[in-house]
């Protein structure tokens, strides 16, 4: 089977729970085509570099999938009829990065920088 990275990006007015429930059905759709997800991220709401459909935010997920053209394929078509995806992309890739992606690592460190600084009650 081949390996592949898959990014989508749904329409703002979803709630995060809506953009979840969209990967489990790409999930469930590779999963039927006899291939498996070996990893989803769910980046969040982020802005987008430009207008797509009247929308200047949309909600970004990340699949690491290992499944045959064919399941691949039928999960693109499903996603080309939802009217909740603005855009997809399918690359095909030589081995799966089950590490976290630099966006949840830059996140998470963000994150850790914050929690190293004491909190602001007035005494140094």
């Amino acid at each position: 089977m081949a390996l592949y990275e898959h990014v989508v990006i749904s329409r703002q007015d979803i709630s995060p729970q809506q953009a979840e429930a969209l990967n489990d059905t790409m999930k469930a759709l590779i999963e039927e085509g006899g291939g498996t997800v070996a990893k989803i991220e769910y980046w969040g709401l982020r802005n987008l570099t430009y207008r797509i459909k009247k929308n200047r935010k949309g909600h970004y997920s990340l699949l690491a999938i290992d499944a045959p053209p064919a399941a691949v394929k039928e999960m693109e078509r499903q996603l080309g009829i939802n009217e909740d995806v603005l855009r997809h992309l399918t690359v095909r890739v030589e081995e799966l990065d089950l590490e976290l992606s630099p966006i949840l690592a830059r996140r998470d460190r963000d994150r850790e920088r914050r929690d190293d600084f004491p909190a602001k009650d007035g005494a140094f």
